[in-house]
């Protein structure tokens, strides 16, 4: 028999696809399966349009048959069937959809709701990239005659009459010969079958048969086993998501949650929801109850799985997920993206841009629901991904602050515990002007600093700071509902009448505070009078957009570019330990360089800095015990 070529382009694409367009030999699966589902579905559409046609659900499936003797993998379905021109088109040509060409018919109403899963014609081919022959047997629904198309590659193929009793069609791959780098063996293996139809045709509506050896006791002798074939169904047929709200249970979501591998233990949130209008989907989404141990690794991968009519098309599409919502996990499905001739990649088109700013929303609005209405789960989610919401504050140049900034909490001096920003400036006095902040490695170490005496003194709220993100997240707001953000380290902490008090006595000591500032020549900017100390000696505060935090935070970093904060070396003139210094200025200034460099080490000492000269520190102490 004559064989036909395919077409010049056709044969060029042939073998770009198989070696090229589909990263994943094991797809092939799917794709042959989601044809078989659309043969399915034409009977279904044409029986709508055709009184003569009759369409019985139970009487449709699609079988699997793999024969490891022959090498031989044959997929069979009880679907419309092609005529022996539609073999020719459908297959003879390389990206002529059989499927799109149906859609497309005039006596199809309502087009946009004909779900047909195969619409790009170059699923198929992607057979050869496991088989080195294909051979399709398939009779149409409107005719007696059978044809077989048959090809063993990019050469061409033929197309002959061939006998079967049955409308439908069936395929038969002859399986490749296994290489060093390929194993095809595991496409005959039932086990093998059975988890590839799990993963990424679980959902097909029709059932996926296969006859499965299995072994039992014999009835004789039960210490002794026979082996025996049963028909099983592989797919469970109706995806969770596709099931109204009302008929699910918690234990459900919970189930399919570990069954899909998105965590060990509950959810902590569910967000099932389906969108109807320009672009139709419907979302599966949870919130882990605990965060995954790769979380804050380069290793992570973000995304969500993606479906088109209940197949899967990626493991993980990251463009649906922005980087400040990473720790989401679940599934989106749709048939209404643009899919390429590959049915793996996206193209990056609107659709899809709009089905991730509509997610994107709705997690934000789910994760307010979640703080008003169950606030310790959402102090627990917090704790887990806290950190991710501040790192989106940040990212960016701080693009995304405006959705993220209603969902940060910090731990408040005064409800000693999280709270939102909304709640902390819902309290603000009338005469407070900042929403001040304090930063430290924890929390109790926060409520010994020295700077917070003074704004807690004036009985006004402050946030603590204990992630090393914080300060870098809070810069990028700049304020929240008008309130600039205040450190209790910065030189200004607004409060004027103490301000002119502070600077009248740093006038009135100028010549004792250029002395010591001299002694601390590069490592001080300014010594002054201290408005913010009430109980402590000294403290440093800072100027400029450098903070004493942010210097520690720069300095652990791979690249240290001995980045500094200016600092601010004050002194509390109250404190009995000033008398001492100025009684070393009028009487024994080498005293005060002691003095002054103990004063400054302490100071480090308290904001967790290490001391410069540990050894000169230890002689500076020694030499005052007399």
């Amino acid at each position: 028999m004559a064989v036909k070529e395919f077409k010049a382009e056709s044969k060029k694409l042939l073998n770009l696809m198989v070696n090229s367009i589909y990263t994943n030999k094991e797809i092939f699966l799917r794709e042959l399966i989601s044809n078989a589902s659309d043969a399915i579905d034409k009977s279904y559409y044409r029986s709508l349009v055709d009184e003569n046609v009759n369409f019985n659900k139970d009487d449709f499936f699609i079988r699997i048959t793999p024969d490891k003797d022959k090498r031989t993998f044959t997929i069979t379905d009880t679907g419309i069937g092609m005529t022996e021109e539609e073999l020719e088109n459908n297959l003879g040509t390389i990206a002529e959809s059989g499927s799109l060409a149906f859609k497309n018919k005039d006596d199809i109403k309502d087009k946009d709701k004909v779900d047909l899963i195969g619409q790009f014609g170059v699923g198929f081919y992607s057979a050869f990239m496991v088989s080195d022959k294909v051979a399709v047997k398939s009779r149409s629904v409107n005719s007696d005659k059978a044809y077989k198309w048959e090809s063993k590659g990019a050469e061409g193929y033929t197309v002959e009459p061939c006998e079967k009793e049955t409308v439908g069609t069936e395929i038969i791959l002859k399986i490749k010969e296994n290489t060093k780098d390929e194993n095809y063996d595991q496409f005959l293996d039932q086990y093998k079958i059975k988890s590839l139809v799990k993963k990424y045709s679980d959902f097909i509506k029709y059932p996926i048969k296969m006859m499965v050896k299995k072994s039992r006791p014999k009835k004789d002798n039960d210490k002794e086993k026979e082996e025996y074939f049963e028909d099983e169904t592989l797919n469970s047929m109706v995806p969770i998501w596709r099931k109204n709200k009302n008929e699910l249970k918690p234990e459900d979501y919970n189930q399919f949650y570990i069954d899909k591998h998105f965590g060990y233990d509950k959810p902590l949130w569910v967000i099932h929801s389906s969108v109807e209008g320009v672009v139709s989907y419907t979302t599966l989404l949870f919130i882990p109850s605990k965060t995954p141990f790769d979380f804050y690794t380069k290793e992570f991968q973000k995304g969500l799985e993606l479906y088109s009519n209940g197949v899967l098309i990626m493991e993980k599409c990251s463009d649906l997920l922005p980087d400040y919502f990473s720790f989401v996990q679940g599934l989106v499905d749709s048939a209404d993206l643009s899919l390429n001739i590959s049915r793996e990649l996206l193209q990056h088109d609107r659709q899809l841009k709009f089905i991730a700013r509509r997610i994107r929303d709705k997690i934000k609005s789910e994760l307010l629901q979640m703080l008003k209405k169950d606030r310790e789960k959402y102090v627990e989610f917090y704790k887990n991904f806290g950190r991710q919401l501040k790192y989106g504050v940040y990212a960016d140049f701080g693009a995304n602050k405006e959705i993220l900034q209603d969902l940060l909490m910090f731990y408040s001096s005064k409800e000693k515990k999280l709270v939102t920003l909304d709640e902390y400036v819902s309290r603000m006095k009338e005469d407070q002007k900042y929403i001040y902040y304090a930063i430290g490695d924890d929390v109790e170490k926060i409520e010994k600093l020295p700077q917070t005496e003074l704004v807690k003194d004036k009985n006004f709220e402050i946030l603590y700071f204990t992630d090393d993100v914080d300060e870098f997240a809070i810069k990028m707001l700049v304020k929240y509902k008008d309130k600039e953000f205040k450190s209790v380290s910065s030189k200004d902490l607004g409060f004027d009448s103490d301000d002119k008090e502070s600077k009248k006595e740093t006038e009135e000591n100028k010549e004792l505070f250029d002395f010591m500032k001299n002694v601390l020549k590069g490592k001080v900017k300014e010594v002054k009078a201290s408005n913010r100390l009430k109980t402590h000696p000294v403290c440093l505060s800072n100027e400029g957009e450098i903070s004493i935090e942010m210097e520690k935070i720069f300095n652990k970093m791979p690249n240290n570019q001995n980045i500094k904060a200016d600092k601010i070396l004050e002194i509390n003139t109250g404190h009995p330990m000033f008398k001492a210094i100025k009684k070393a200025f009028a009487e024994d200034k080498d005293r005060l360089k002691v003095y002054s460099n103990l004063l400054y080490d302490q100071a480090l000492l308290i904001e967790g800095l290490p001391v410069e000269d540990p050894v000169q520190f230890a002689n500076d102490v020694c030499s005052l015990i007399k």
